[in-house]
């Protein structure tokens, strides 16, 4: 009986040192991934420098809606150069189940020209072995990829028009934490709603998204909503979805930006929130 209670520790024994060698080797691919992802999308975003910098001019707003003209009013101020390229890390927790609440940590890089993100995500679900999830939108396609400790794969999805919709209506909902690329000029086109709200559209080659965006008193945004692509039972579908911002604002460069935000989806059972997340550090590459 010792001899077999022998055998079977050091049986698990071994198995246990060989899945830790293969998630060891699975992150250490998962980071040279997305690294290289990272290179892709910062180097089809590299622009030629100008003789003079370009800058935010209030004149640059004429013809927007009140409601808008008030937000770059609070955010900016006049002279601001524009943001090429924002680097964000964010901590907070996501549900993948409603209310089961598991923290994460994130690195993510967004271009303004041409529009991309990649978000690189390790989700503390299981002890010792993170759930790692890779989203991005570069040259018109949107991906999200989800494994365990790199290895077994438990997303992959990627090239659909659902993909593309809803990764661009991220990249448009989260561009309130580098606001130049809302200006005109930028791809951005807004259109009256009332006195608070405005809606914003941005297209990007076959890809045309909007999101209502709701200003706060103090002319900062409050909250958006949208219809978002979600995938149910394997078919994408356009569900109501909204994200909320912090009245809290970081000065960065110069920018006012929410220091955190929670998204949710709005379903027939009622309002389902799945991620809230807080800035720790964001730093801008400007246009040159």
């Amino acid at each position: 009986m010792t001899r077999s209670l022998t055998v079977v520790a050091s049986v698990l024994g071994a198995l246990t040192m060989l899945v830790a060698i293969a998630a060891i080797g699975g992150m250490a691919e998962w980071k040279r991934s997305t690294a290289r992802s990272m290179r892709r999308l910062a180097g089809a975003g590299a622009v030629e420098g100008s003789a003079r910098p370009p800058t935010y001019r209030r004149e640059q707003l004429a013809g927007l809606p009140e409601p808008v003209v008030r937000f770059f009013d609070h955010v900016l101020t006049p002279g601001q150069r524009l943001v090429a390229r924002a680097r964000v890390r964010h901590t907070g927790d996501f549900a993948q189940t409603p209310g089961q609440w598991k923290a994460f940590t994130s690195e993510q890089l967004f271009s303004v020209r041409p529009v991309g993100f990649i978000w690189d995500a390790s989700i503390h679900m299981m002890p010792l072995f993170p759930v790692r999830v890779r989203d991005s939108y570069i040259n018109g396609a949107g991906s999200m990829l989800g494994t365990i400790s790199g290895v077994i794969r438990i997303v992959n999805a990627h090239d659909t028009p659902g993909m593309a919709s809803a990764s661009l209506l991220r990249y448009l909902a989260e561009a309130a934490w580098f606001p130049t690329a809302f200006l005109p000029g930028q791809g951005v086109r807004w259109s009256a709603i009332n006195d608070q709200s405005a809606r914003a559209t941005l297209t990007d080659g076959a890809t045309t998204v909007s999101m209502d965006v709701h200003f706060a008193a103090d002319g900062g945004i409050a909250s958006i909503s949208a219809l978002r692509e979600r995938d149910v039972n394997g078919r994408s579908e356009a569900m109501p979805w909204e994200g909320t911002y912090s009245s809290t604002f970081l000065l960065v460069d110069g920018m006012k930006i929410p220091k955190s935000a929670e998204v949710s989806w709005i379903l027939p059972e009622g309002r389902v929130p799945y991620y809230r997340g807080d800035i720790v550090r964001i730093e801008y590459d400007y246009v040159p």
